[in-house]
């Protein structure tokens, strides 16, 4: 087991880059075509509409109710809106990407990418058992996480 913990494929390396290359540039992307601190001030319009609203019918208010319902097209609106600003980087990278994981896939489908502690090469689960989909979603969820703070794109403090 020590053997395998000294060697490390080059393809683990492969993949920790190319994870982190392209959380870096989708989180730059994501921050040059987004707001976040509009994003951040709808998210918190919503955010208090849906409580007030939940407060009015847990105390079953029929005129506060009344008046909530009245700001729900804009808050619809305000929802859109946060959708199509995620959706936008969603549009750029999507056929990039197929084509990257179509040769990964390709390149790598017999290989074994990374070795997980206590479990081995593969994962014994039903959906992926296959280590590239499993490394590859770790580490972009690590970079995805630490550039998008390191952006602004998603605040700590929230």
């Amino acid at each position: 087991m020590l053997e395998i913990l000294q060697i490390i494929p080059n393809s683990t390396i492969f993949m920790f880059l190319l994870a982190a290359l392209i959380s870096i540039v989708t989180s730059l992307t994501n921050r040059l075509l987004t707001n976040p601190e509009q994003s951040k001030a709808w998210r918190k319009e919503i955010s208090e509409w849906n409580t007030e609203m939940r407060q009015a019918r847990k105390e079953g208010d029929k005129k506060r109710l009344e008046k909530v319902m009245k700001k729900q097209k804009q808050i619809l609106q305000l929802q859109s809106k946060m959708m199509w600003q995620s959706m936008k980087v969603t549009l750029i990278f999507f056929v990039p990407l197929i084509i990257i994981w179509q040769f990964l896939g390709a390149t790598f489908s017999n290989s074994v990418i990374a070795y997980f502690p206590g479990v081995g090469p593969t994962l014994p689960l039903p959906i992926f058992p296959n280590s590239l989909i499993w490394w590859y979603l770790l580490c972009s969820m690590l970079f995805g996480t630490v550039f998008s703070h390191v952006f602004g794109i998603i605040e700590v403090s929230e």
